[in-house]
């Protein structure tokens, strides 16, 4: 096994400071990093919707991918519409994921809201 030399490693908490940020090693509460990753914009605004099981032990999840919104605008409509569901979901990669068939439901308050939505697979 090859050791390491010294500037190969990286701080990942300092008792002076705490956490710290892997990537401007920068304390975490100082750290610019995630920020920037945050307003990003995650999606290229064709927004689709369908229904998804696959790889998921039989499971129906519907997925609505696209959304030309940041990070933080992804969370808060995936939190409104697992509310409008009664379902669970997840925010993964800027894709939102619903727990169960609901995708009629979703298109009609995408609509609402003046998010144009097209439905993808069957």
């Amino acid at each position: 096994m090859v050791a390491k030399r010294e500037e190969e490693y990286r701080v990942v908490y300092s008792t002076d400071h705490g956490a710290v940020c892997g990537s401007c090693q920068k304390p975490k509460d100082r750290c610019t990093c995630s920020a920037q990753r945050r307003s990003a914009v995650v999606g290229d605004g064709n927004v689709k919707v369908r229904r998804e099981t696959k790889g998921r032990g039989g499971k129906t999840v519907t997925i609505i991918a696209g959304l030309a919104m940041n990070r933080d605008q992804v969370e808060a409509l995936q939190k409104e519409l697992k509310k409008l569901c009664g379902a669970g979901g997840a925010v993964k990669d800027g894709v939102i994921e619903i727990q169960g068939d609901h995708c009629d439901a979703i298109l009609r308050d995408l609509d609402r809201r003046g998010i144009r939505a097209k439905r993808a697979g069957g």
